[in-house]
């Protein structure tokens, strides 16, 4: 069963990803790009769905740069004042790059291919300039976030470049008095000139264009709210804030898990003390402490043996406890034993609720 998981969750992570990007590849240096609107709608959705997931697994963010966090959890990596300003940039722009994926050019009213391109040109500055936000904390699995952005910026240029060639084509179909006008051959000419480069080409000039717009705007030189959406941050690689100093979990791994894996997997309970130390406490580590408690009392040789294999291996093995998808995993595995000093607390003692509820009050 744990190897058919494992197997799905390859495919699912890696193999699906991996298939769709070199279909956009395909496709986007292709005369004749096959299934393009099924395949790049599939990128979009698919690869933004599995985005958010490894996103969330990754990066446990929790809270704005003022917030007291523990030690392996991460401040939010958007100051949340001007998350409004993201989610209106990417609805927006996901909408432009539907439009001019879907709608001909000679469908599409002036003023709504504008907006499009408009709209999609944003969304790509946003998007590289939360990529190299992202940059300072991105580990050896995280950089599977970076094909996303890939792909949106590839296919993003495929349908701008499309949109072009298909504006001068309609150009050349319409009157010829329109060529007089010397600002219109002007413009016809960059037209022209634009569809002609190879994708190659043109994604390195969208690229260069959008990197020469985010040091415009980082420069202070654009609107307020997309500065500070990035700098009013602490831990990212735009941020100027500086974070209080996070809660400590005394480097033991049952104190690790409680404050670093998701909160509705290991179900935090409150905050507690540990030697003059504030921590998070949840149920699992306050079982494991009352049992503890309950063998220094009744059986303290015992308690001196199990003390030493805790001190000798508890900290080595939550130094591995590096993100909360492996708090989560050490948590589960833990699960067996908590239930086993369960068991052992409701045998031997007379109130163990009480017991459990009490450890590491302040």
């Amino acid at each position: 069963m744990a190897a058919i998981i494992i197997i799905i969750s390859g495919i699912i992570a890696f193999v699906i990803p991996g298939v769709l990007t070199i279909l956009n590849i395909n496709n986007c240096f292709s005369s004749e790009p096959e299934k393009e609107k099924l395949i790049s709608s599939l990128t979009v959705l698919v690869g933004g769905i599995l985005y958010m997931i490894l996103h969330m697994l990754e990066f446990d963010e929790a809270g704005d740069w003022y917030v007291q966090i523990n030690k392996i959890q991460i401040h939010n990596s958007i100051f949340s004042e001007y998350v409004w300003f993201a989610k209106v940039i990417i609805l927006l722009g996901f909408a432009g790059f539907f439009t001019l994926l879907f709608v001909k050019a000679e469908k599409l009213p002036p003023l709504i291919s504008v907006i499009s391109v408009a709209a999609l040109i944003l969304l790509n500055i946003f998007q590289i300039v939360y990529a190299i936000q992202i940059y300072k904390n991105i580990s050896e699995i995280s950089w599977l976030l970076y094909v996303y952005h890939a792909n949106i910026l590839m296919l993003s240029a495929s349908v701008i470049r499309r949109q072009i060639i298909q504006q001068v084509k309609i150009a050349v179909s319409k009157d010829a008095d329109a060529s007089e006008n010397k600002l219109f051959q002007w413009l016809f000419l960059r037209m022209t000139s634009f569809s002609k480069y190879t994708m190659i080409v043109f994604v390195s000039l969208f690229f260069i264009i959008a990197i020469l717009e985010i040091i415009f705007v980082l420069a202070g030189q654009g609107l307020d709210a997309p500065i500070k959406a990035f700098t009013d941050t602490a831990d990212w690689t735009f941020s100027k804030q500086v974070p209080p100093p996070p809660i400590d979990y005394d480097g033991h791994y049952l104190c690790t898990i409680a404050a670093g894996g998701h909160k509705k997997i290991v179900k935090p309970l409150r905050l507690g003390s540990r030697r003059g130390e504030t921590i998070v406490v949840n149920r699992q580590l306050c079982i494991a402490n009352a049992f503890e408690e309950v063998i220094q009392e009744k059986f303290p040789k015992f308690h001196r043996s199990i003390r030493h294999f805790y001190d000798t291996y508890g900290y080595p093995v939550s130094r591995y406890i590096t993100s909360p998808l492996r708090a989560d995993i050490v948590y589960l595995l833990m699960k067996p034993l908590e239930w086993a000093f369960l068991i052992f607390l409701y045998l031997v003692d007379l109130h163990p609720e009480k017991r459990i509820n009490r450890q590491y009050k302040k």
